[in-house]
């Protein structure tokens, strides 16, 4: 994390963007901290930053761990089970119509 006076930002401004792609850039006011530029590499990066705050989502997520910890719900396994005797009956419906 590097820290930088506002009016340096402001004075180069694409220059902080790019270095905050490797690092959060603390911005000082008179030396203290008066907020953070935080830059993105790619889309996904940006669309993971905006769900990782978005409350909604985050209530989605605790929604469905009180569903785990109360017993509804299913484990991967047994998704992944399912899914794989699926796919082998439909192969073998194929070859029989075949």
């Amino acid at each position: 994390m590097k820290k930088v006076a506002l009016s340096e930002v402001k004075d180069d401004l694409s220059r902080y963007l790019r270095l905050a792609e490797k690092e959060e850039i603390v911005i000082t006011r008179h030396g203290k901290a008066a907020g953070v530029l935080i830059g993105f590499v790619s889309e996904d990066d940006w669309f993971a930053y905006r769900l990782e705050r978005d409350p909604r989502f985050a209530k989605r997520i605790a929604s469905a761990r009180a569903s785990l910890r109360a017993g509804r719900g299913a484990r991967l396994e047994d998704i992944e089970g399912e899914s794989a005797r699926r796919r082998g009956s439909q192969r073998t419906g194929e070859r029989r119509r075949g």
